[in-house]
């Protein structure tokens, strides 16, 4: 598989900026991901009704999974220093618009978690939609998993 060159400079600006990491073996394979993404959606989805909240936050969790499968496919992943916001920068600048939605999802999570009042929580409808959002990005990354090598060149590994 060649590597994939789209967004080529800002991930190797965020591997500069330590934001992501190389890794090699088991970790280097996106499959897994796909797979827990796959379980949290369909948790996500059947709390809807139940717990909007809890619905929310494990959709964007499911399409998280979704993103960081790729990174990890290409032998990436996102360190405790660039965290979730640098899975979201690295998948928009080589994938396209097509996963700015996880952007959204990654921000009301946040405000979810880090709530103003104790009465801001996710609406049945936002919960709804967030699976959605979740299931098109899985189905996005399994499209995708398949494209992907390495994006480290031999000879630049990093521990």
């Amino acid at each position: 598989m060649a590597r994939w060159l789209r967004g080529e400079a800002e991930v190797l600006e965020l591997i500069h900026q330590r934001k992501l990491e190389y890794v090699a073996g088991a970790a280097a394979d996106g499959a897994p991901f796909l797979t827990q993404a796959r379980s949290t959606a369909a948790t996500a989805k059947g709390l809807v009704q139940s717990d909007a909240y809890s619905a929310y936050v494990l959709a964007y969790d499911s399409a998280r999974f979704a993103c960081v499968a790729l990174l990890a496919q290409q032998g990436m992943r996102a360190t405790a220093n660039g965290g979730h916001y640098a899975v979201e920068r690295a998948v928009r600048a080589q994938f396209g618009s097509g996963f700015r939605p996880f952007a959204d999802l990654r921000r009301r999570r946040n405000e979810l978690e880090y709530p103003r009042f104790p009465a801001d929580t996710a609406t049945t409808e936002e919960a709804r939609h967030a699976v959605e959002v979740a299931e098109r990005l899985i189905s996005a990354s399994e499209a995708l998993l398949s494209q992907l090598g390495f994006f480290a060149q031999p000879g630049n590994q990093q521990s």
